[in-house]
């Protein structure tokens, strides 16, 4: 009932938009990853020297584990570099960085769309389960009003990653002008190479939104022909 070839249907161009993107984010930062920075800095060298630049005094660096498990903690005021970035003078640690980075600023400048998407992570977090329990019950019981109640509060999960957009994108449009700005990144050549790193994560999360779309999608539809029914 829940699993079957109309699933398939609205999914599977989902699962290759989101498997094309992420062949897409490793293949630009493998590739950037071994082109050297003319700076000669880390990314984590990178992102102190941004950090004082920017006032952002406040913000502190640490080395994680992984690959491409970069983040910025806006509660405990930590930028959190995976390892490769955190020790590799390449283009795509300076570029993963600084993104990192734009969102500290977002964070210190109280940024609208960044609390606006942290609000809705309680919200998101209960609906991502609640709504599959109500929508399987309404169904189970032929209960269409309480199928369609679980589709709008599994439709939290959607609205979560179109908040999501502006955020990124202007994290990484702060980015791009930090390193330009600072002389971090000097030649065409790197603003290309920040730039095809920066692109390639961005689709990430457009490919995310798409695919929380098309389960929505889904499972308006199967509710839709239980009621026709």
């Amino acid at each position: 009932m829940f699993f079957n070839f109309q699933y398939l249907i609205f999914m599977i161009p989902a699962f290759i938009i989101m498997g094309i993107t992420s062949w897409y984010v490793r293949s630009s930062y493998s590739k950037w990853s071994q082109v050297r920075a003319t700076s000669g800095l880390t990314g984590a060298q990178a992102a102190q020297r941004l950090i004082s630049a920017s006032g952002l005094m406040g913000v502190r660096i640490q080395t994680i584990a992984g690959e491409l498990t970069d983040n910025y903690d806006p509660r405990t005021k930590m930028l959190n570099l995976s390892q490769g970035v955190a020790s590799q003078p390449s283009v795509a640690s300076l570029a993963i960085a600084a993104h990192e980075l734009g969102h500290a600023m977002q964070d210190a400048e109280d940024y609208a769309p960044l609390r606006f998407r942290a609000a809705l992570v309680p919200a998101v977090n209960i609906g991502s389960n609640l709504g599959w329990i109500l929508i399987m019950i309404g169904l189970f019981l032929n209960f269409t009003e309480l199928a369609w109640l679980g589709i709008m509060v599994f439709s939290g999960g959607a609205v979560f990653a179109l908040a999501t957009l502006p955020v990124e994108f202007d994290a990484s449009a702060r980015a791009k002008r930090m390193l330009v700005d600072s002389g971090l990144v000097s030649d065409q050549n790197e603003v290309g190479g920040v730039n095809s790193v920066l692109n390639a994560a961005a689709l990430t999360y457009v490919a995310a939104l798409i695919t929380a779309v098309m389960q929505i999608l889904y499972y308006v539809t199967l509710v839709g022909g239980r009621r026709r029914d």
